[in-house]
C-alpha cells in the first residue's frame, strides 16, 4: 500500500501570537503589534504563490520582552520584525531566494 503523502515545506515560520493581560511582566508579542505583521506574513505567502512554505501561529516562543518574534524552519532563524517592511523583506530575501535577512535576525539568549 502506497500513501500519497505531501512533501515537506521548504520553510515553515512560527509567528508568536501570545496574548497575555496587560501589564504582565513578561510583555507578549501580541500586546506589541505581532498579530497585523503576522496577517501580512500570510498575505504576502498566499500572494508569492508561495506553496513550499507553511506558516503557523503559536503561543509562546520563550523571549516575550524581544517581540514580536518569529522563527523560519529548518534553519532555526529567529526575526523580530518591527513593520510591515520588515516582513515584506523576510517574504522575499528568506522565504523566496534563501537569503536570511540579517537585520532583522534575534539570537535568543537567556
Amino acid at each position: 500500500m502506497s500513501l500519497d503523502l505531501p512533501q515537506p515545506f521548504r520553510h515553515h515560520v512560527f509567528c508568536c501570537a501570545q496574548q497575555r493581560p496587560p501589564g504582565h511582566p513578561r510583555g507578549s508579542c501580541a500586546a506589541k503589534n505581532a498579530h497585523p505583521l503576522w496577517e501580512r506574513l500570510s498575505q504576502r505567502i498566499q500572494a508569492k504563490g508561495l506553496m513550499d512554505v507553511g506558516m503557523a501561529w503559536t503561543g509562546c516562543l520563550g523571549f516575550c520582552s524581544a517581540g514580536p518574534l518569529m522563527v523560519v524552519y529548518p534553519e532555526g532563524i529567529w526575526y523580530r520584525p518591527e513593520a510591515p517592511e520588515d516582513i515584506d523583506e523576510i517574504v522575499e530575501s528568506h522565504l523566496v531566494n534563501n537569503t536570511p535577512v540579517e537585520r532583522l535576525v534575534m539570537v535568543p539568549t537567556r
